[in-house]
C-alpha cells in the first residue's frame, strides 16, 4: 500500500495510521503557570528530547496556542513531568477540555510541588520532572510556507527532579517507573523490559 496523506483511502484505513507508525512516543506531561498565576497541566504525545548538551526538550501543540503553549510562551518556562503507568488515570484526566485556566491538578487529584528554578509547579506524584526555560517557539509551516496551526515549544532543561526510590546502581530505573508512551489511536505502552545494545566500536 502507498498513499499520500491527503488522499488516504478511508475505506481501507478509516483511522489515520500516522501516529501508530511513529510510535511509541514519550509523553510530555507539561505543567505551566501564566503570568497572572493560572496553572495548567496537560499531556502531549508530540514530545521528545532534541539535544543533550545542553539538554533540550520540546512539545508540539497540535491545534494552535492552547493553554500549555500560551502559558509557556508568555512565562518563558514549563515543566515536563514523567507520565507513568501508575499515573495513567490522572494523566488522562488532565487531557479533559476544561475551561481555560481551570487547574488540572485539582481536577485530577494531583499535588502541586514547587520547582526550584521556574515558577510553574511540578507533579509531586511523578518520579521525575524537568524544569525548562523556553529557548525557541516555532510555528510549524507546511511545504507551501503556510502556518500549519501547530506550534513547537523548545526548552532548555535547567533543573532535574528525581525520586530517590527510582535510582538504582546510579541510573534512573525506567522499568520500575513503567514510563508511559503513546502508540496511536487510543493505545498506550508502559516500559516493562529493557535490553542493552552496545554501539559499534568508534561510533
Amino acid at each position: 500500500m502507498f498513499y499520500e496523506p491527503a488522499t488516504r483511502d478511508k475505506a481501507r484505513l478509516p483511522h489515520d495510521p500516522f501516529k501508530a507508525i511513529v510510535a511509541p512516543r514519550p509523553i510530555g506531561w507539561i505543567s505551566t503557570r501564566a503570568r497572572d498565576g493560572r496553572v495548567n497541566l496537560a499531556p502531549y504525545s508530540f514530545f521528545n528530547a532534541f539535544a543533550s548538551r545542553p539538554p533540550i526538550v520540546g512539545f508540539s501543540s497540535d491545534g494552535g496556542y492552547k493553554d500549555s503553549a500560551s502559558f509557556a510562551r508568555e512565562s518563558g518556562e514549563f515543566v515536563a513531568n514523567l507520565a507513568t503507568y501508575a499515573l495513567r488515570a490522572p494523566m488522562n484526566a488532565t487531557s479533559a477540555p476544561l475551561p481555560r485556566g481551570e487547574n488540572e491538578f485539582v481536577h485530577a487529584g494531583l499535588t502541586m510541588a514547587e520547582c526550584r528554578l521556574v515558577a510553574a509547579p511540578r507533579v509531586a506524584e511523578s518520579p521525575a520532572a524537568l524544569e525548562c526555560k523556553v529557548v525557541e517557539v516555532v510555528e510549524l509551516r507546511t511545504r507551501q510556507g503556510e502556518w500549519s496551526g501547530n506550534v513547537l515549544i523548545l526548552g532548555e532543561v535547567v533543573g532535574v527532579h528525581i525520586d530517590d526510590g527510582y535510582i538504582r546502581d546510579g541510573r534512573f530505573d525506567t522499568v520500575r517507573a513503567r514510563t508511559l508512551a503513546r502508540c496511536g489511536y487510543q493505545d498506550y505502552a508502559a516500559v516493562g523490559e529493557l535490553f542493552a545494545l552496545a554501539r559499534p566500536e568508534g561510533a
